[in-house]
């Protein structure tokens, strides 16, 4: 048998010690202290400790500094294979947190116990990351059990904090230990995809949230000349703020969709009467913003129309950020790990994989602003932070395929 054949039959037979291995961590939860929890040392720990066990022979690990768990640390680890090229490593990023398990009442099962049954795992993290992070261990795996050395290093990196920010894990990593990384290497984040294989997330449009805050004067609904009508101030601002989408019109295939989109979304309570009009209402814009254009520009033009809607109105409008994420550049579609990805897919799956964009964002935006060309991608059915989470086992073994195939000599 090929190198190749050997290592996708190898992966075949390491189902069961995958869904084993899945159903040792879910139980640990790994929770990080915004989301009410202790941190992620415990699961870390025995993750390590697994590793040690299925010959990873090199393993470090490099906390970051937290006062708000016990022990003062979040967990990272880097566990690299060596390769027949050294001076190269695919990096298989997964992270250790959890979010809560949310409305209890919407569990068929419990959350921190895997259940599997009908060819899935249940539980919370089941997909979310644990699949990547499970799916990346067996790709190693299954080169350490047959002798065979990747053509570079395949490196799994494995850190805290991406369900609240990353500073204590991906950013600590990137920042205070650069020298892991080299500009060629290959990364690939397992922590979004489609169900059909098909999406290699690419590029992330920028994220900006705003509230709106129209302040005018209360008064009887029957007598509206003495006040000033703030939900109707805000109403015609909703409308003028609608053309932001011809203002920055451009396109860009790569997303879908293809434009930046200006959406208003939550709207507070005012007055609690009909026959009163309000003095102040609050309103928010979710704006998701092409590369193309900065998210500086869209906000001076806000303030013009906001300044237009003040004198036309007599009101005064306060704006404020909500969320601001200024996205990352985008990595190339003809990146190297776009293409190895692309080819690996169509072996394993026989789809047709496509580099897209998206309006959310990733921790992949980390690499690609330290100057890295990181992909994400997975196969998943996109249940991360619902209830009744899930994981398909066949997408967790042929993602592993997926990510060996990218590390072989063919």
């Amino acid at each position: 048998m090929s190198n190749i054949n050997q290592i996708m039959h190898k992966i075949d037979e390491l189902e069961p010690e995958a869904v084993e291995f899945m159903k040792a961590i879910i139980p640990i939860k790994a929770l990080g202290p915004l989301n009410d929890g202790v941190g992620e040392t415990a699961k870390a720990e025995y993750i390590v400790k697994y590793l040690k066990s299925v010959g990873f022979k090199d393993i470090k690990e490099y906390p970051a500094e937290d006062k708000d768990v016990p022990g003062g640390k979040r967990p990272n680890i880097a566990a690299i294979l060596e390769g027949e090229d050294k001076n190269r490593t695919m990096w298989i990023l997964a992270h250790l947190d959890v979010v809560p398990e949310g409305d209890r009442s919407k569990w068929d099962t419990e959350p921190f116990e895997a259940v599997v049954k009908d060819g899935k795992i249940y539980g919370r993290g089941t997909e979310d990351n644990n699949q990547g992070l499970v799916s990346g261990v067996m790709a190693a795996k299954a080169f350490i059990d047959l002798g065979i050395k990747p053509k570079f290093n395949i490196g799994l990196m494995i850190v805290s904090d991406e369900e609240t920010g990353s500073i204590f894990g991906l950013q600590h990593m990137v920042t205070n230990h650069k020298e892991l990384f080299k500009k060629d290497d290959l990364i690939v984040v397992p922590d979004a995809g489609e169900p059909d294989s098909k999406m290699i997330e690419v590029a992330e449009k920028s994220i900006l949230w705003l509230k709106f805050k129209t302040i005018g004067k209360q008064v009887h609904a029957s007598t509206p000349e003495k006040g000033v009508n703030a939900f109707n101030a805000a109403s015609h601002l909703v409308v003028e703020l609608n053309k932001l989408h011809d203002i920055f019109n451009a396109k860009d295939k790569v997303f879908d969709p293809p434009i930046s989109t200006f959406e208003a979304t939550k709207k507070e309570a005012n007055v609690p009467n009909v026959n009163t009009i309000p003095g102040e209402d609050i309103f928010y814009l979710d704006c998701r913003i092409l590369p193309n254009y900065t998210i500086q520009e869209v906000r001076d033009e806000v303030d013009k129309m906001c300044k237009g809607i003040e004198k036309k109105c007599n009101v005064n409008i306060d704006v404020s950020i909500v969320q601001k994420d200024e996205a990352a550049p985008p990595t190339s579609v003809n990146a190297p790990i776009v293409k190895a990805l692309e080819a690996a897919i169509k072996d394993v799956y026989n789809v047709e994989a496509i580099p897209m964009g998206i309006g959310g964002g990733t921790v992949a935006a980390i690499f690609r602003r330290a100057g890295y060309q990181a992909a994400v991608w997975s196969t998943i059915d996109d249940l991360a932070h619902q209830p009744n989470e899930y994981c398909v086992i066949a997408s967790m073994m042929n993602d592993a395929k997926v990510f060996a195939h990218v590390c072989l000599d063919k």
